[in-house]
């Protein structure tokens, strides 16, 4: 995985995804953060991809349903930081 423009035109690839982060370091004893955000995004028919690392979780959703995503988790009480 990688930015979309590191990937050479010729190569086959998945492409137009967006990437939201969570913002903070979360602890492994932490549980339902994953489904807090993919469940309401299930329910507005929108599909993730998510990759977690050691430090946190990283949501890619396509760029047609960026916005949708976000009002989404807007109203779902998510703040958004830039």
């Amino acid at each position: 995985m990688c930015e979309q423009d590191a990937v050479p035109p010729e190569v086959v690839a998945e492409r137009n995804w967006h990437l939201i982060s969570i913002a903070q370091k979360l602890d492994f004893s932490l549980t339902g953060i994953l489904a807090s955000i993919a469940n309401p995004l299930a329910a507005a028919g929108i599909s993730i991809f998510v990759v977690s690392t050691f430090n946190t979780d990283y949501f890619l959703v396509k760029s047609r349903n960026f916005d949708s995503a976000c009002n989404v988790l807007l109203e779902s009480r998510f703040t958004f930081i830039e």
